[in-house]
């Protein structure tokens, strides 16, 4: 099973850097395939034409050279996806938002690439950690217009990292060992 980590951390250290390896290690050791694709080089949405550009009607990007074609085809490949990101100000980061508003309009309108997905939401706040709900909530919204199934909502923070990557770990797990949203655990 092919499981699609997508960071949107520009970071290569740090806690959100240490979650995505949870996650990478969890999903692996629940028998799946993982792959991680961070998304902080490509492109903003160039917006082009009349505000959608062909992506509306002929559902792909015009600038998709950048990587934001392979990135889609990843997604579309992976069977299970986390989506992963520090928070910054109590949103996403910019780079993730940006992708994911390139993805909602290549796939506006249709059964898209994360059409009934399960996905894991994992936010990781420095600072004071305020922003955590608030940048999952966000995450929530995308997931929800696209048409992906959350299967769990992770927040993360310096102080509570101990155990929370050990629920990270865990839920990648579950996912990749088959554990479906919305299933009782006994």
């Amino acid at each position: 099973m092919k499981y699609g980590i997508i960071s949107g951390n520009p970071k290569r250290a740090g806690l959100c850097h240490a979650m995505t390896e949870a996650v990478f290690q969890g999903a692996r050791a629940g028998g799946a395939d993982p792959e991680i694709m961070t998304v902080e080089k490509l492109d903003r949405c160039h917006v082009c034409g009349d505000g959608w550009g062909i992506c509306r009607e002929k559902h792909y990007c015009t600038f998709g050279a950048d990587g934001f074609d392979l990135a889609r085809e990843t997604i579309n490949a992976a069977e299970q996806l986390c989506f992963i990101t520090p928070v910054y100000w109590g949103e996403m980061a910019e780079a993730l938002k940006s992708f994911f508003d390139r993805l909602r309009r290549c796939d506006f309108g249709q059964e898209g690439v994360l059409g009934g997905k399960q996905i894991l939401l994992v936010a990781s706040a420095g600072g004071t950690g305020n922003g955590l709900l608030t940048c999952l909530e966000q995450m929530d919204r995308f997931c929800r217009h696209t048409g992906a199934v959350i299967f769990d909502y992770i927040g993360i923070n310096r102080w509570n990292r101990d155990y929370k990557q050990c629920a990270i770990y865990a839920a990648a797990k579950s996912m990749a060992e088959g554990r479906k949203a919305g299933e009782t655990v006994v």
